[in-house]
């Protein structure tokens, strides 16, 4: 049971960090800054409820796509882990553009749950972490992890306006960076890990 609930807060953590909360939450006080509570709410909702479908999705279904594309995985863990490595980078140095306020339509898929929330790099690292997940318990636990951080992400999401009040977008930028940071160290993981079993 111990190595159970290691693994469950390690792995949720992972996965909360993955997801680049805090960009998140910059990105979505700016694309809804012109609506009132409810529509954010609104908005909230169907992003995280679109996040839950496409990272479930990726997480179980790695190996499928690795053997249809005949993908070795410690491949993909040293592609993905570049990506992610640039992400980070990406995430430290700051957005190099913004987006607007005055984004029309409905938001919550495109662009706010795929690519903000679910980028390149995020999507890479949830196909990995999936295929490296083997056994019934495991997955169970992995999928459980999975959703307890995109819920997180979703109390962000719905807290961001008193957040906003709180953190201002310093220090926004800030936990931002700090996220940059971990995730940099998360990629390395993944690359040596790559390089490594090919060494082997």
């Amino acid at each position: 049971m111990p190595d159970a609930v290691n693994l469950f807060v390690s792995t949720a953590i992972k996965f909360f960090f993955l997801l680049t909360p805090f960009f998140g939450l910059t990105m979505f006080l700016a694309m809804t800054e012109h609506m009132d509570r409810k529509q954010q709410r609104k908005i909230a909702v169907r992003c995280i409820v679109s996040v839950v479908i496409i990272s479930m999705v990726l997480f179980h279904f790695g190996d499928i796509i690795f053997s249809l594309f005949g993908i070795t995985l410690d491949a993909f863990r040293i592609g993905a882990g570049a990506l992610l490595f640039l992400s980070a980078v990406n995430l430290i140095r700051g957005p190099s553009g913004t987006v607007g306020a005055s984004a029309e339509g409905d938001i919550s898929v495109v662009p706010l749950a795929m690519p903000i929330v679910v980028g390149p790099a995020t999507i890479g690292t949830l196909l990995v972490m999936g295929a490296t997940m083997h056994g019934t318990t495991t997955r169970l636990i992995g999928s459980f992890a999975l959703v307890t951080a995109i819920l997180a992400l979703g109390i962000l999401f719905f807290m961001a306006p008193a957040l906003e009040r709180i953190l201002g977008r310093t220090g926004l930028s800030i936990m931002t960076k700090i996220t940059g940071l971990i995730l940099s160290a998360l990629s390395a993981q993944i690359i040596f890990t790559g390089v490594r079993n090919f060494l082997m």
